[in-house]
């Protein structure tokens, strides 16, 4: 029976004996959800309580809290003034509805996205697994971070980039089990930049600059000229796609999920470093359905969505839109300190916001502290890298594993271990022999195309969550107006400008 037919599991039987080492027998209860192999019922863990400090989402809040929030938007800001933060509100107000539907999928089945979009399509999984090379081999967030270092120590952002990158990947290889480590990390890197980002703006602003900041973000319709030319809305659209998670972030978030145990990922092994893959458990076929014809179960299931909705409105809009809020009173204050600084923007140096920031700090009355800033930019660099590079790898790993033949021989850990060394390597020789205009222009790269991923996955997850899922748990008509928004709002922009001005970057 398919999953969009109107069954609930427990009306549900495996018709045959399904391979060895599925877990399937011919009489149990099993979920179908297209082609693959159907999902065995088994019991939905307890949610935990729904107010809680760390979880999965502290991938998505250390990679939303970064290059967009500290460096593109303030750049915009500092050429159109705080009103164009309409269009931010907009786009971080999307994800947050994204990073619900994402986790609809992941927790009812223990499955990735990526698993859900090869149920309705192989071709589309595919597609993703292609896209993720394509835009996430660069290193822009690490290099503008770099860049950032290299202004207070002198150091070549070359050379600090590359033992960035070395450093991540001797990490994780060495962590025993990489979900502990990296939320740990991610969890005191993100109270660092929350702290601080609100200690400097109270510091250096004005409450003009609050008050400015805050109507911004409801200046709907605000789009100057200038906004709208070949040189500036690609630069905008990437933008928008930055408020908050790019790209392909969200998909690699039900792996997140998975790997904390969230829902049915309770029932899914871990992924351990490189040092520890010998201690890998094996990875199941495929995931796990509950019984939602069972009232017990319906109401545990509840309790996920309210623990996973805290997730969404408080930690990630709230601290997202707390910090980037800081930002756009830090830019402001640096339009005071350096009024040229939106000419020599236009002038094409794109890193002359972090500076004309730095100063605007230095202005609290201490020169060091010109400094300090710049080495904050700069741990934001490493703090998104870390989850960036974590998250690619554990998606390709996962895909890879699942459906590319004889890569069971493998284990998860040793395939992620292989696509993390490897996206380091490729990120070296990109900062060496790259593009010859600097980070700035690398991570402009890695924006616009994270624009086109974002409206396609919205597309999937339409589709996953609609099709794959049993009818009492899909998403209703609320959810689904606003992410079949998200995918004409992303993929329209892109096309918009291919055609009004002939470029993508």
């Amino acid at each position: 029976m398919d999953a969009s037919n109107t069954s609930t599991p427990s009306q549900q039987t495996a018709s045959a004996p399904t391979g060895a080492g599925t877990g399937v027998t011919s009489d149990e209860r099993v979920w179908r959800a297209g082609k693959l192999e159907p999902m065995p019922i088994r019991p939905l863990p307890k949610a935990p309580p729904s107010i809680h400090l760390l979880g999965p989402t502290v991938f998505l809040v250390a990679l939303g809290v970064g290059m967009g929030e500290a460096y593109m938007w303030p750049r915009l800001v500092l050429v159109f003034g705080p009103e164009i933060r309409w269009l931010f509100l907009i786009g971080v107000t999307l994800q947050a509805f994204v990073m619900l539907e994402m986790a609809r999928y992941a927790m009812a089945t223990g499955e990735s996205i990526f698993f859900g979009a090869a149920r309705v399509f192989k071709p589309l999984m595919w597609f993703f697994f292609s896209v993720a090379i394509l835009v996430y081999i660069w290193p822009g967030h690490l290099s503008t971070g770099a860049a950032a270092f290299e202004e207070v120590t002198g150091i070549p952002w070359t050379v600090t980039a590359c033992v960035g990158l070395i450093l991540v990947g001797v990490v994780f290889s060495l962590a025993k089990v990489i979900y502990p480590l990296l939320e740990s990390l991610l969890g005191l890197l993100i109270g660092v930049l929350v702290v601080g980002t609100s200690v400097v703006a109270s510091i250096v602003g004005q409450w003009s600059d609050v008050t400015s900041t805050l109507a911004g973000m409801f200046h709907f319709g605000y789009l100057p000229d200038e906004a709208m030319s070949a040189t500036w809305f690609p630069v905008l659209v990437g933008a928008i796609a930055f408020a908050g998670p790019s790209g392909m972030q969200q998909m690699w978030y039900t792996l997140h999920l998975r790997d904390s145990g969230a829902g049915m990922g309770a029932h899914i092994p871990k992924i351990r470093g490189l040092r520890h893959a010998g201690e890998q458990e094996a990875m199941p076929s495929r995931g796990f359905m509950f019984d939602t014809s069972d009232p017990e179960e319906m109401k545990k299931w509840k309790g996920w969505r309210r623990w996973v909705t805290f997730d969404a409105v408080l930690l990630f809009w709230g601290i997202t839109m707390l910090v980037t809020v800081s930002f756009t009173v830090l830019a402001q204050t640096a339009a005071r300190e350096n009024p040229n600084v939106g000419e020599v923007i236009r002038g094409g140096d794109r890193e002359a916001s972090l500076t004309a920031m730095a100063d605007a700090f230095a202005s609290a009355g201490a020169p060091v502290l010109h400094g300090v800033f710049l080495g904050f930019i700069a741990l934001i660099g490493l703090n998104a890298t870390l989850g960036l590079f974590d998250s690619f790898s554990r998606g390709q790993a996962d895909m890879t594993y699942h459906f590319v033949p004889g890569a069971k021989r493998f284990s998860v850990s040793k395939l992620y271990a292989g696509f993390l060394w490897g996206v380091i390597t490729f990120g070296i020789l990109i900062l060496n022999f790259g593009p010859a205009d600097g980070p700035g222009a690398i991570l402009d790269v890695l924006a616009f195309l994270s624009t086109f991923a974002m409206g396609a996955y919205c597309i999937v997850l339409l589709l996953v969550n609609n099709r794959m899922l049993p009818k009492p748990i899909r998403p209703g008509i609320v959810q689904n107006l606003v992410i079949g928004f998200g995918a004409v709002f992303y993929l329209g922009m892109l096309i918009y400008s291919l055609f009004r001005f002939g470029v993508v970057i």
